[in-house]
């Protein structure tokens, strides 16, 4: 009983600190501590990144690309710190665009959260299209195969298929996600660690100096950088843990260590899964040769039994990856619609007094991401585009935080709190996130290509977008259609009235003109 009264007051004092915002509770609050980190993680999920650009890391610097792992690993747990904190002062579901709208201007704010939206919404394509890497592989180890791995049909097919069940999932509601996305990561966690682990102890054909063999590639700069896309695409989405605060108990707590908490677990788990992927390749100039992926390489070490099961476990994995990137998609369009900043956003703000979720929400978001299959030239294409999208919306959102630390702020309290190392996380983000986007920008053929260097993949019917970068050409659709809509429409929008979250913060006369619109 005593338990029952501590939940329910503590969701009293969670919903009456969300009233500070401006919102009432309408989402419901049933995420757990670990339920918070288990979605994050998922969001990252090592699994899904690894099986979908393992190829480009080794086809670039061999063995070698390894060492982008914890270069990456560490660079992104410093943007997380600083996300932490913020995470802590605005528990409110949006993540960047949130953040943003307390801490910068209006036209900032949603410009940023519109960046990020497509952002997710690419990323919800991306990972759709690496289940079926995973997946077709384990359905032929059952004798289904007709199905070829091969074929980009084939692979368009299975991915429209998840979507669609993915979305039907989220339509059902978050504790629904919550428990298959729990369950599907204690599988990632112990099944990529203990495959792992007997791939390094039975099946150890290279040895551990692989990581220092890059098949004869050069180890330069420009190498190390463009073999970064792996690991760049890997390590992101931990903001998810913040974006669903307002389905978590206590989240101005539990956000915070879930956000940080889901970049270590992340970088440990996927660091043994990669090195156990590497010592297993039998060999070395073959695998690079053919461009071998994770499946590939398990195949070959193991009977079809063995080997079908691991690839099921994997595909499990990545199944919860892809529930949980569309359920923080979901949250970011749905707090901007109910701020009544995206078109139909009285219909996309609206939520299921039944199921407790943003039904047509779920729909429109799951139809957009459906929309890049039309021009489907593989996962890795798509990808490029996704986390090029999601580092700018990182980078927005740290240099605003920037702004406003170098303004005082937090002078108010909250459970998470850098102090005074603050300032100095803030910069190393923004120089490490500055960096990166340079490097998603470079045009190269291995991370950012033409798409006439795709080998007739994808194409264009004007010719000169041929000739653009793949990265160059979404951006500045993003951005111009963005541009095109808040200049005619999104401008004359207001933000609803928000009471401070801190009184005594530097920011509350910001927060209190959130509502103007921009003349």
């Amino acid at each position: 009983m005593s338990t029952d009264t501590d939940i329910s007051g503590g969701q009293e004092r969670d919903s009456a600190d969300l009233a500070r915002f401006g919102y009432k509770q309408e989402l419901k609050r049933s995420l757990g501590p670990f339920s918070s980190f288990a979605v994050a993680f998922s969001y990252i999920s090592p699994s899904t990144g690894i099986f979908t650009l393992f190829a480009l890391g080794l086809t670039t610097l061999g063995g070698v690309f390894i060492w982008t792992w914890p270069v990456v690993a560490l660079g992104q747990f410093i943007v997380a710190l600083n996300f932490a904190e913020v995470s802590s002062h605005f528990p409110v579901a949006g993540s960047v665009f949130q953040w943003t709208k307390y801490l910068a201007s209006r036209s900032y704010s949603w410009f940023t959260g519109w960046i990020y939206l497509f952002a997710g919404i690419l990323t919800v394509t991306a990972v759709v299209a690496t289940l079926p890497l995973a997946l077709i592989p384990a359905l032929n180890g059952l004798g289904w195969h007709s199905l070829n791995g091969a074929s980009l049909n084939t692979q368009l097919v299975v991915a429209l298929i998840t979507l669609v069940v993915i979305a039907i999932l989220n339509i059902y509601g978050v504790r629904l996600v919550a428990v298959i996305n729990n369950t599907g990561v204690i599988f990632e966690i112990l099944g990529m660690f203990v495959f792992a682990l007997v791939l390094l102890a039975f099946h150890n054909h290279q040895g551990f100096h692989v990581v220092t063999n890059s098949a004869g590639f050069h180890v330069g700069p420009s190498s190390f950088l463009a073999a970064m896309f792996m690991s760049l695409f890997v390590i992101y989405g931990f903001d998810t843990a913040s974006t669903l605060s307002e389905e978590t108990r206590d989240p101005r707590r539990a956000a915070p260590k879930a956000v940080l908490y889901s970049v270590i677990g992340a970088f440990v788990i996927g660091g043994v899964f990669l090195l156990a992927t590497l010592v297993a390749i039998p060999n070395l100039g073959t695998a690079v040769k053919d461009g071998y992926g994770p499946a590939q390489i398990i195949e070959a070490n193991f009977s079809t039994g063995f080997a079908t099961l691991y690839l099921f476990v994997v595909s499990a994995a990545i199944f919860v990856c892809c529930l949980s990137i569309l359920a923080a998609t979901i949250r970011l369009c749905f707090g901007m619609a109910r701020d009544n900043q995206l078109p139909i956003s009285g219909l996309l703000g609206k939520v299921s007094p039944r199921l407790h979720t943003p039904v047509w929400t779920c729909i429109v978001v799951a139809a957009l991401a459906a929309v890049p299959f039309i021009k489907y030239s593989g996962a890795g294409t798509i990808a490029i585009a996704a986390t090029g999208m999601i580092y700018l919306s990182y980078f927005l959102g740290n240099l605003v935080i920037m702004r406003a630390r170098a303004r005082g702020w937090p002078k108010a309290s909250a459970p998470f709190r850098l102090g005074r190392w603050g300032l100095l996380v803030n910069v190393i983000a923004l120089l490490y996130g500055g960096a990166m986007l340079v490097n998603f920008a470079w045009p190269r053929p291995a991370s950012n290509p033409k798409p006439e260097q795709t080998g007739g993949l994808l194409t264009f019917g004007w010719d000169f977008l041929n000739k653009i970068p793949i990265l160059w050409t979404v951006a500045i659709v993003i951005v111009l259609v963005g541009a095109i809509y808040y200049l005619c429409v999104g401008r004359k929008k207001t933000f609803p009235q928000v009471t401070a979250p801190f009184p005594d913060d530097p920011l509350t006369a910001e927060a209190s003109a959130v509502p103007q619109p921009d003349s």
